[in-house]
């Protein structure tokens, strides 16, 4: 038996100090501080299931470079945010809210029909409910194994018996070694885990998905090693409401991590979209006074996305501000610039803005868009149709250039729009496009011009 020692770590960041503090010192939180049994000799686990190497330092100039063949999972949404396919011995976390989709998404990943060897391993379902998912979501494929275990010996000993090319953890948070004296989902527990995966996965060249929580703010629940100890970070985003739910990498050491996956969540299963503008544009008989459409950037992928806006007299004394999908906080920074620079009365007017589809837009070149469709429903005209707008706006009036201009110009003229208000500080840089005219402005208050 391994001597054993106590610890205490933070549940919020993993910090370990050897006595019980108030507050813990690397996060500032206060009260996560809890004692945990720990082993000094626990990395033993990989060991003796794992023969590691013994590793030999090199000179720069003579280690030799090596081209990594990616493997195709079958999936374009997903093998576009991991930079063009998975990489063998690599370990990815997956996580997400509950109920988004995580678990059909590994589900279908180790399914597909990609003549890879997938050991799924479940320690939150059974086998019976794997088997009613598969059922669903409609694909079969007889290389994919079905393991519900949550003792990590017991997984390795599968691995190894099995050699499979993918393996896919269901979570990480159930999963314990018998050398940690802790609960499953502790921080020891976890971090304990996630190394032993970490070791098989670089030695035997086994690409590994590990499912992981996120907690009530919105971040991977467990400490923060573990996010450092996997090579690709991927959070699955989305509104339970909404149908449509993008794939995001945090961390990638492998390729960029400015890619996004989306898809739609249908009855039978998650779908690939490949061109999200047309899910998020509403198409409307006759222009209506509020909506505007702005083109996106997330990323590399440009889409074009409809901002709808309502203003109204103020019923009360103080005036409402709410925003789905957008920064509350810049939307009235925005509607202070209107005020100051354009001269509208927003102190008296209630400001309801939305995005279709319930997506979240962090995108500052965003902001034209905004700001058109609060103009439009101010004065309650509709825009000119086939009008779209990208541009971001400073606290002095000043429309300056959104990134990848260009590419938004190209995307809005692929999807047939007649028209694009851009900021006139970007026209050096931008080539003519075709089918699409161009008008730069440099002032907000040359806005409402272009627009109607």
């Amino acid at each position: 038996m391994a001597k054993v020692k106590r610890a205490y770590f933070c549940s919020d960041c993993g910090y370990e100090t050897p006595k019980w503090l108030g507050k813990c010192p690397a996060c500032g939180a206060w009260n996560t501080i809890t004692e945990h049994i720990v082993a000094k000799e626990s990395s033993s686990v990989a060991s003796r299931v794992v023969s590691v190497p013994k590793a030999e330092p090199l000179k720069v100039q003579d280690i030799k470079e090596g081209t990594t063949q990616r493997i195709d999972i079958g999936n374009k949404e997903v093998n576009r945010v991991l930079g063009g396919g998975l990489v063998p011995g690599s370990l990815i976390l997956l996580g997400g809210e509950p109920g988004i989709g995580k678990s059909t998404l590994s589900l279908q990943i180790a399914l597909t029909d990609n003549s890879l060897k997938t050991l799924y391993v479940s320690g939150e379902e059974s086998a019976e409910q794997i088997k009613m998912r598969a059922n669903r979501i409609g694909i079969h494929n007889e290389e994919c194994t079905v393991f519900t275990e949550t003792l990590l010996e017991n997984i390795m000993a599968q691995i190894e018996e099995t050699r499979p090319d993918v393996v896919i953890i269901d979570s990480i948070q159930t999963m314990s070694t018998d050398l940690v004296e802790s609960s499953p989902g502790s921080v020891t527990q976890i971090r304990e885990c996630a190394a032993t995966l970490l070791k098989v996965a670089k030695s035997n060249g086994i690409a590994i998905f590990i499912i992981g929580h996120i907690t009530k703010e919105g971040s991977i629940a467990g400490p923060k090693i573990l996010e450092h100890i996997v090579d690709v970070v991927l959070q699955f985003e989305g509104d339970g409401n909404h149908t449509y739910r993008i794939l995001r990498g945090l961390k990638n050491r492998f390729g960029a991590t400015y890619e996004i996956g989306v898809f739609e969540m249908r009855d039978n299963g998650l779908k690939e979209v490949d061109n999200p503008s047309e899910i998020l544009l509403t198409h409307y008989d006759e222009p209506l006074a509020g909506c505007a459409v702005g083109a996106a950037v997330d990323g590399l992928r440009p889409y074009l996305i409809e901002v709808q806006a309502l203003v109204s007299n103020a019923a009360y004394g103080t005036p409402q501000r709410s925003t789905t999908g957008f920064d509350q906080r810049r939307m009235n920074m925005l509607l202070a610039v209107l005020e100051k620079r354009v001269g509208m009365k927003m102190f008296q007017k209630d400001v309801f803005l939305n995005f279709a589809g319930g997506f979240k837009i962090a995108d500052t070149g965003m902001d034209l868009a905004v700001v058109a469709a609060i103009i439009s429903s101010y004065y309650d005209r509709a825009l000119m149709e086939g009008v779209c707008c990208a541009g971001e706006i400073g606290l002095s009036g000043e429309v300056r250039p959104a990134p990848r201009t260009e590419q938004r110009i190209s995307e809005a003229a692929r999807l047939g729009f007649k028209r694009i208000v851009v900021s006139s500080f970007a026209q050096k840089g931008i080539k003519p496009a075709k089918g699409i005219e161009v008008v730069y402005i440099s002032r907000i208050e040359e806005l409402p011009k272009a627009l109607f």
